[in-house]
């Protein structure tokens, strides 16, 4: 695949301008778009042609994971390689299984973007070693948390940092119902009773940032 056309999805313009900058100087003719949420780059994707797209996971609105269900149902040829401040052990696998065509860390090497685009070009896709390991020992030892659905996830992680279910219901769309619905269910799958125990949880293995108790 000649990648001739690129579009960037992150709600932080720095990090957009600085992927846009590596990407212009391993292919100087591309054209490359920059979009700051999750809808603008499904609608980009319905009305034009892309030959790659490179989408943040934590977005306003549509997350990144949602964008890139959608997107495989708008174009399921379409490569998207999925960037997240997140672990790969939290995301990885979802991202792939959801049709990914790799996972990288915010906190890679320049060099890494251009690696992952280089794969992805030729029709692979891009894997660590420790991703690799991951699909390969998916057992039930996973963790708690790994056995939640991407929505009870996303949920999850807002309940932990002290998100009430009605501003989780305003920020995704949802009615209560559906979230006190989702909350009862993944303190069943975690075996927890009370939002504070999912904060501890999310906090010991690394799930939220920047929370302030």
């Amino acid at each position: 695949m000649n990648i001739k056309r690129i579009i960037v999805a992150d709600d932080h313009s720095f990090i957009r301008l600085g992927l846009i900058q590596i990407l212009k100087d391993e292919y100087p003719t591309a054209e490359i778009k920059e979009v700051g949420d999750g809808e603008s780059l499904v609608k980009e994707v319905m009305q034009h042609q892309w030959d790659l797209v490179i989408s943040d996971l934590d977005m306003p609105g549509r997350s990144g994971l949602e964008a890139l269900m959608q997107i495989k149902l708008i174009n399921p040829d379409l490569p998207v390689l999925i960037l997240s401040i997140y672990s790969e052990d939290l995301y990885a696998v979802r991202a792939l299984k959801a049709g990914a065509a790799g996972y990288l860390n915010k906190n890679a090497a320049p060099y890494e973007l251009i690696k992952a685009v280089e794969r992805i070009a030729i029709g692979k896709k891009y894997i660590t070693p420790e991703i690799a390991e991951k699909l390969l020992n998916q057992q039930d030892t996973r963790n708690p948390h790994e056995r939640l659905s991407n929505r009870e996830l996303e949920i999850f992680k807002l309940l932990a940092t002290g998100k009430t279910i009605t501003q989780i219901a305003e920020a995704l769309s949802l009615a209560m119902t559906t979230v006190s619905t989702h909350r009862s269910h993944i303190l069943e799958k975690m075996g927890m009773n009370t939002n504070a125990e999912l904060t501890r949880y999310a906090l010991a293995h690394q799930l939220i940032q920047d929370i302030k108790l």
